[in-house]
């Protein structure tokens, strides 16, 4: 919409459009970004509270991962989704911290408005946020201490403390788990250019409901959720030879239309031989290599089977592309491509393979391998949402231990970290002159909602925490001091063992900086999309159906 020079309307956008300009549009940015952190900041720390998030089609998850809450909440309004963004990202980038990272977002926003309503241009606020972004990288790298892939005891309070905010982390499990995952990242670990490199698909994750928590195992090598498909197949095999074939054992069906014309029962009785001796003849060339198993990602014939079995030879069909990935990783063997290239050296070998029935399903585990370069977990716990529970914090404290191998550094936890990069930005912010510094300090208050939530989720003073923790870290000594959630106190964090690994904090301030940066820059907000979509009920501020205190 827009005027021309006598004042007559011009109409440019369609019928029924929304169009937001100026603080209009920052004020309904602002006000949704820091909704949405409010809906995310009760989950933080291990005090944090669970949300039950229910689908359109009425499935239920219950879950305090800040991504998954963000995913599964179906946001509306455009900044929100950016926001979800952030949290995505932070999820794939490093797995844990991903509350931290869209609560920083919405509190940096926040902040931001608060200086808009004193007429700081944005600009202003935006070159201020760089430079104190720029600050807190620098503060980071100091406070940092180096940890190597040998430091095992290290990296188990990296795990625990990042599964400790689930409700599965709580009591003896958190130490289980933990030990489960260190063992499973350590084990497929790469040392490439003198870096370790962790590829999280080689740590596959398999859940079943069915016992509890404490059940779950690590399985070193790879669990196939399938059966042995013939009844005589040996169901436990011990120092298994492993075949892995990308071929089906089966007839396969002529590339052209071909008919064949059978006008006798003897030619359809040797066509039927015929069949047979070259499905033998498959079978054989398996057996002569020495495999006693065989995973085939394609078919095999009933027939097929029956030889297999009168060799004494395990199999499986239909096995996932990914499986048999896992499978050559795990065993060390080749994937086969046709049974002519099929040789003795292109065997894997696993100490066990066994077939175990899991809560009424078949599943195959292939285990005890020598030295696996894939490695599964396998959790177990009461139900289905304990289960899922369980594998985001798994996934979490897979995220946050290989983040740590491969950044190679570590920062105390409970907010520590975070108040002391605010007390070395404020000292920072005297330094700049201008405008600029307000900027910095709104900065440093942001990144002060870390320890204050913390606090606020234990049921502490929020107010006499912040001045506490402020004093502390004004000392020489105090660097490390942070909200020690069990005791409801302020304690060092780094007697208590309570540590991070420095690339997830690196990455939530930045991914948080960077959203808050980009809703900042916007003043005009147009949704063309009619009176069906575009902005959200309740006008452009409307949180579209979402609750949240602005």
């Amino acid at each position: 919409m827009g005027k021309n020079l006598e004042g007559q309307q011009i109409l440019v956008l369609p019928e029924g459009s929304n169009r937001v300009i100026g603080r209009d549009a920052q004020r309904s940015n602002i006000a949704v970004a820091y909704a949405v952190a409010n809906i995310v900041r009760t989950t933080l720390g291990p005090k944090g509270m669970d949300k039950m998030l229910v689908s359109e089609m009425g499935d239920i998850v219950i879950t305090n991962d800040g991504a998954t809450i963000l995913e599964e909440m179906n946001v509306e309004h455009p900044a929100a989704k950016i926001l979800v963004e952030v949290a995505k990202t932070q999820d794939k980038e490093v797995g844990d911290g991903t509350t931290t990272a869209a609560m920083l977002a919405g509190m940096l926003l926040k902040k931001a408005g608060d200086l808009l309503d004193q007429d700081i241009h944005a600009s202003t606020i935006v070159n201020g946020y760089s430079m104190a972004a720029k600050k807190t990288e620098e503060v980071l790298a100091k406070i940092s201490r180096p940890i190597s892939i040998e430091d095992k005891a290290t990296l188990l309070k990296i795990a625990a403390i990042s599964m400790g905010s689930k409700s599965v982390g709580v009591g003896t499990a958190k130490d289980t788990l933990a030990g489960m995952v260190v063992s499973a990242v350590t084990q497929v670990a790469e040392k490439k250019d003198g870096k370790y490199v962790v590829d999280h698909e080689l740590i596959k994750i398999e859940k079943k409901a069915g016992g509890e928590i404490a059940d779950t195992t690590l399985i070193k090598g790879v669990l196939v959720d399938k059966e042995i498909v013939h009844q005589n197949m040996p169901k436990a095999i011990k120092n298994a030879k492993l075949a892995l074939l990308d071929c089906a054992l089966e007839i396969e069906k002529t590339e052209v239309d071909a008919k064949i014309e059978i006008t006798s029962p003897d030619q359809m009785q040797s066509f039927l031989e015929q069949e047979e001796k070259m499905l033998k003849d498959m079978v054989e060339k398996i057996s002569k290599t020495g495999a006693n198993v065989v995973f085939c990602q394609k078919g095999i014939d009933d027939v097929a089977q029956h030889f297999l079995a009168k060799k004494g030879i395990s199999a499986v069909r239909r096995v996932k592309k990914s499986d048999m990935e896992k499978l050559s990783r795990a065993t060390g063997a080749k994937i086969a491509t046709t049974l002519d290239d099929l040789a003795p050296t292109d065997l894997g070998s696993a100490g066990d393979v066994v077939e175990r029935s899991i809560a009424g399903e078949k599943m195959v585990f292939v285990e005890n391998c020598k030295d696996p370069k894939s490695v599964t977990i396998f959790v177990r716990a009461s139900t289905d949402h304990v289960v899922s529970e369980g594998e985001r914090a798994i996934v979490d404290a897979i995220g946050a231990v290989s983040s740590a191998i491969e950044d190679g550094r570590y920062v105390t936890g409970g907010g520590s970290a975070e108040m002391e990069i605010a007390a070395q930005l404020t000292k920072y912010a005297t330094e700049i002159g201008g405008r600029e510094q307000l900027a910095i300090i709104a900065f440093a208050e942001a990144l002060e909602i870390v320890p204050r939530t913390l606090a606020e989720n234990t049921g502490m003073d929020a107010i006499d925490t912040l001045v506490s923790l402020r004093s502390k870290h004004k000392k020489e000594d105090g660097a490390h001091f942070g909200v020690d959630v069990y005791k409801a106190e302020v304690a060092d964090m780094d007697k208590l063992g309570v540590i991070e690994p420095s690339k997830v904090k690196k990455q939530a301030i930045a991914s948080g900086f960077e959203a808050a940066k980009m809703l900042l820059r916007i003043d005009d907000m147009i949704a063309s999309k009619g009176k069906s979509g575009g902005m959200p009920p309740g006008g452009p501020g409307g949180m579209g159906g979402m609750g949240g205190d602005y």
